[in-house]
């Protein structure tokens, strides 16, 4: 600032050495009396303390001593004049810096103070220096506050008080102290005014701390230097960072009046770090409920664990969010998933746990779990080293026994997993590049009200957003895409899935995925999935489709409404209770599918959009509404949209109950179902039974059970062909496969009626 403002300014007065014609009697300005040639002043040459100095015999009341040359004063620019002086004979005076304000044109500035601090002599031969201040600013330390008016100034002493006293008065000195001012004038606090050192070693957080309390609403600065704080430290004032920081782990910088992760970058200079101290921040201070990461991308080199960015919290409540950036994963790290195998014991009696686990401390909490009669999406829960125990998300279903299984766990870009509870935490607007290796999300083992809204999962090599335990409780993922990379793979040979969920009350909502295996795997209860669409097609010819919502709850009571299913199904099992055979409860139950479009193309003629996969015998659907959906299949009929995979069991279809299969609308689907379902019967023979079939067209090809109406369209007529009026009545079960209905009259009869039968 000194040099900027005055470099090729001259400040310095002449010397007394080079002749007193340069300095005024007056006020110094052009034609005042000088101190050339008079008798009461005179240069001394050689003084013991001064060297050359200026002698002067006191003879007014007010003796002025000014230099002739004009000082220029500039905006923004503050001048210090020093003096010293010793009285040497006579009466001891007072003396003060004084000066005279000049504006453009050589006119005088009026009303200005003139004149700096007064200091009284007290005896002969002392030195004594003064000193004031000159500059435009009402600045603390400022003795003479000129403003911008003043351009230039005429500077010296002054000498009040008695005359007749002699007084030796050494070079007087004028220099620029902008410096001094520096951090008022431009609103900045520098952290080394106050002691921080920068370089990587000294702990400067106290330095820090002193220089915000100093701020008072100015910026504080950190000039350029590596500075170390060992411990946390709050900063209250808006923090700009020219130099960069380093901090352990446990220690937080909070930046309460510029948090956001651009700020975080430029303080730790490592973005992966960066978001790192910036979560940590997040969840340990109440002045800030979201993280905005200012549209930045922040490339990860490892999963990021985000409690151990958080070490001194395992558990947090409060609503956090992140949002507005994107995450990558870095392209030359291995992002392989850690496989691990072990021996281990499963009893239905603790369908919650593997036991007797061999090496259990090499099982990573969060892992997948695969072996022979394991369902499907069952992870790790948490693993108990002492007692050789792993608890399991979901029971893994038919793998009674001991047997050697899989562990798989993915890499996460955000890995919630090393939280014990994370309640109402929420991620907004980010991309998660996961470039065909790493997964996006791991959710923590327990929680309530996690959301995950507008992101992108791009790409996630195995797993989307994944729940190894409850806490997707009450979860919402609304209006994200999911883009897979397995867009060139098969169907039934792609690895990756969009939604692992356990928890009830989950709300997936406005999503988009595509080429998944899976779109959603919910083991929970109460969902509401509405308003997606799907699409899991390959170009297969008369290919096979995945699920694209796996239900894997018999007593579901989840509604999946207004959806664009395209190229999947919906598969409803039971397989986390897998052989079970159905003693008691509700069956299959609670779920309804309305509104929904639902399209296939060159699919296998057995393709379904609604499959019901029963583990175990015994089992039957008890509570199932699809109403006003739209089914249409493409380059190819299909034979219904609802079947049983029998693979394991078929359903009891004798013990249907509460089905309603109606208003939907069928484009190339062969046998269109209903339930009530109307039949319209033209008897062109006569006979005492009529026997009306259902044409397949009862879900699932269900039995004809139940009769609610039936109604005559014209007369009965007998064999003479006169009309009758009898009541028939019916027989329900009929046939090889019981899904007719024998109508019964008293005498044969022939004529058109329109029946209406249930399979429920």
């Amino acid at each position: 600032m000194n040099k900027a403002i005055t470099d090729g300014l001259v400040l310095m007065p002449t010397p007394f050495a080079a002749g007193l014609g340069q300095w005024s009697r007056g006020d110094g300005v052009p034609g005042s009396d000088t101190y050339h040639n008079i008798a009461t002043a005179a240069f001394v040459p050689a003084d013991q303390d001064f060297g050359g100095a200026l002698e002067i015999l006191k003879t007014e009341a007010t003796q002025k001593l000014r230099y002739k040359g004009e000082t220029p004063l500039l905006p923004g620019c503050y001048l210090r004049v020093t003096a010293r002086v010793k009285a040497i004979a006579g009466s001891l005076p007072s003396v003060r810096v004084a000066g005279w304000a000049g504006k453009a044109g050589g006119g005088h500035v009026g009303g200005l103070t003139e004149t700096g601090p007064s200091v009284q002599l007290t005896s002969y031969g002392e030195v004594v220096e003064i000193s004031a201040i000159i500059g435009a600013g009402n600045r603390g330390g400022v003795d003479m506050v000129w403003g911008t008016e003043a351009i230039y100034g005429h500077f010296g002493i002054d000498l009040t008080g008695p005359t007749g006293g002699v007084v030796r008065v050494d070079d007087i000195e004028i220099e620029d102290v902008t410096g001094v001012f520096l951090r008022d004038i431009v609103n900045v606090v520098d952290v080394r005014d106050f002691g921080a050192v920068g370089n990587g070693s000294a702990d400067d957080s106290a330095a820090f701390e002193a220089a915000d309390a100093a701020a008072n609403g100015r910026t504080v600065l950190v000039s350029k230097g590596t500075y170390r704080l060992a411990n946390s430290v709050t900063m209250d004032s808006r923090v700009e960072f020219e130099g960069t920081v380093t901090m352990p782990r446990g220690a937080i910088l909070s930046l309460r009046k510029n948090f956001g992760l651009p700020a975080y970058i430029d303080a730790f200079g490592d973005e992966e770090e960066a978001l790192a101290k910036a979560i940590q921040s997040l969840l340990n201070n109440a002045d800030h409920e979201s993280l905005d990461m200012g549209g930045r991308r922040v490339t990860l080199r490892a999963p990021m664990d985000v409690q151990a960015m958080v070490p001194n919290r395992s558990s947090y409540a409060q609503r956090r969010v992140i949002r507005n950036g994107q995450i990558r994963a870095e392209t030359n790290v291995d992002w392989s998933p850690r496989v691990v195998t072990s021996r281990a014991t499963y009893s239905a009696s603790k369908n919650f746990k593997l036991t007797n686990v061999v090496n259990v401390a090499n099982v990573p909490v969060g892992a997948l779990v695969e072996g022979a009669g394991v369902g499907r999406e069952i992870y790790v829960r948490s693993v108990d080293i002492p007692n050789a125990e792993i608890e399991l998300s979901q029971p893994i279903g038919d793998a009674e026994g001991t047997q050697v299984f899989t562990f798989t766990r993915f890499k996460f870009l955000l890995d919630f997993s090393g939280f014990n509870r994370l309640d109402v935490f929420q991620l907004n607007d980010l991309e998660f590049q996961c470039g065909e290796q790493a997964s996006g999300i791991l959710l923590a083992p327990v929680g309530i009200g996690m959301q995950v809204r507008d992101c992108v999962f791009n790409r996630p090599g195995h797993r989307a957003i994944a729940s190894h335990g409850s806490g997707c409780q009450g979860m919402v993922v609304q209006g994200c895409q999911f883009i897979s990379h397995e867009g060139g793979t098969l169907s039934q040979n792609r690895v990756s899935v969009a939604i692992t969920a356990n928890g009830q009350d989950i709300k997936i909502q406005d999503n988009r995925a595509s080429q998944f295996r899976h779109f959603l795997v919910f083991s929970g209860a109460q969902g509401l999935i509405s308003g997606n669409h799907f699409y899991q097609g390959d170009p297969a010819s008369a290919g096979i489709r995945t699920a694209g919502i796996v239900l894997a709850l018999k007593a579901c009571n989840t509604t999946i409404a207004d959806n664009y299913i395209d190229n999947a199904f919906i598969e409803w099992t039971n397989e986390r209770e897998a052989q079970a055979e159905f003693t008691d409860g509700f069956g299959f139950a609670g779920l309804s599918v309305t509104g929904n479009i639902f399209l296939c193309s060159h699919v296998a003629r057995w393709f379904s959009f609604l499959v019901v996969k029963p583990y175990g015998t015994g089992h039957f659907v008890n509570g199932l509404n699809v109403s006003g959906n739209t089914f249409r299949a493409v380059s190819g009929n299909i034979a219904r949209v609802e079947r049983v995979d029998d693979s394991f069991a078929p359903l009891d279809l004798t013990k249907m109950k509460k089905i309603d299969f109606s208003n939907n609308t069928y484009h190339a689907i062969d046998n269109g179902s209903s339930n009530p379902l109307t039949v319209s019967h033209s008897q062109n023979t006569h006979a005492e039974t009529w026997v009306i079939g259902t044409e397949s067209r009862l879900p699932f090809d269900g039995h004809a059970r139940e009769v609610d109406t039936l109604v005559h369209r014209g007369r009965l007529r007998n064999e003479a062909n006169v009309s009758e009026w009898y009541m028939p009545y019916t027989l329900t079960n009929q046939g090889g496969a019981k899904n007719q209905v024998h109508v019964i009259y008293p005498r044969k009869v022939r004529g058109d009626l329109n029946i209406q039968v249930r399979m429920d």
